[in-house]
């Protein structure tokens, strides 16, 4: 297999082995040492299935490996350069669900300690995924943080309304 050099000025992706399971920490190192040390590396990937290894994309060899000197976890950068070819099947884009969540839109918690509860949203917070809820058949209510994922809407505020007109 020949190594293809890249053209000057190109960014190349280097493989970095890591301590498994730690993978999100390194990128966290990296990304900052990188920040504080001023060097051109411009992307970090961790695959998702992929434990012990990240990718970082950079304009030199000497960039990702001073970008991963002494971060805690990091094992080291490997030798052969990886070409985009190779990485390319793991890097599809997710695809994000339509959020169909509304405000005072009754929903089952389907995840958790309040699994199988009814309770009704009060906000959404799309940016990180998350919703508040108040259970319906508590005595106090108290406001509850969930994951978007983690909630089943079972009926929205305009149907309800729709359904005692038609009866």
């Amino acid at each position: 297999m020949e190594q293809e050099t890249p053209q000057a000025g190109e960014p190349s992706i280097f493989a970095l082995r890591t301590t498994a399971n730690r993978e999100e920490q390194v990128m966290d190192f990296i990304s900052s040492n990188a920040k504080k040390k001023h060097l051109e590396v411009y992307s970090l990937i961790h695959p998702h299935g992929m434990r012990g290894y990240i990718f970082m994309e950079a304009k030199t060899r000497l960039d990702a490996e001073q970008a991963a000197f002494r971060v805690p976890y990091a094992r080291g950068v490997l030798p052969n350069q990886i070409s985009y070819e190779e990485i390319e099947h793991m890097l599809e884009p997710a695809k994000k669900a339509e959020i169909n969540i509304k405000k005072n839109d009754i929903v089952e918690i389907i995840a958790g300690p309040f699994k199988r509860e009814q309770a009704k949203i009060n906000r959404i917070d799309k940016t990180k995924e998350e919703v508040v809820v108040e259970l319906l058949e508590a005595a106090v209510p108290i406001p509850i943080t969930l994951k978007m994922d983690a909630v089943k809407v079972i009926r929205r505020l305009g149907e309800e309304s729709r359904e005692e007109k038609e009866e």
